[in-house]
C-alpha cells in the first residue's frame, strides 16, 4: 500500500514506484494525497497490507514516520513494515530507522533497488500473515 502523508502536493514519483511494483507483479494500493496516518494504517488494517509505503517530499518526514509508526502501534499492526522514499537526508536515515521505518529509499535511488527492497520487506512483514 502506497501513500503520500502530509501536505505535499508531489506525486509523480510515489506514481512511477506504484507501476513498477505492479508490473513486478505486486498487487498497489494507492491512497493518494494528503492521507493522514490514521487513515493510511486504518485502510493498511483493513487491506491486509504486506507493507506500506509513503513518499516524503515536504522535509516533515520525522514527524509523519513518528505518526506513523505510533498508529501501526496502536492498531496492532507492528509487523507491517514501513517503508519511506522521498527527500530524506541522508542524516536523517538512522533516525528513521530508530522510530521503527524498515527501509529508506532517498531521492537517486534506482528504481529497481527500491521495487526489490519494497518486495523483500512485503516478503517478510507478515501484513496478511
Amino acid at each position: 500500500m502506497l501513500a503520500k502523508p502530509g501536505l505535499d502536493g508531489h506525486d509523480r514519483g510515489v506514481k512511477v514506484i506504484a507501476m513498477a511494483l505492479r508490473d513486478a507483479g505486486a498487487e498497489v494500493i494507492f491512497l493518494g494525497l494528503r492521507q493522514p496516518a490514521d487513515r493510511i494504517v486504518a485502510t493498511a488494517v483493513q487491506e491486509g497490507a504486506d507493507v506500506i509505503g509513503v513518499s516524503l517530499l515536504s522535509g516533515a518526514h520525522v514527524a509523519l514516520c513518528r505518526q506513523l509508526v505510533e498508529e501501526r502501534s496502536l492498531a496492532g499492526i507492528e509487523n507491517v513494515p514501513i517503508v519511506v522514499g522521498g527527500t530524506i537526508p541522508t542524516a536523517d536515515i538512522g533516525r528513521l530507522e530508530g522510530l521503527g521505518i524498515s527501509a529508506v529509499f532517498p531521492v537517486g535511488s534506482a528504481l529497481d533497488e527500491v521495487v526489490d527492497g519494497i518486495l523483500q520487506e512485503a516478503s517478510t512483514g507478515g501484513g496478511r500473515r
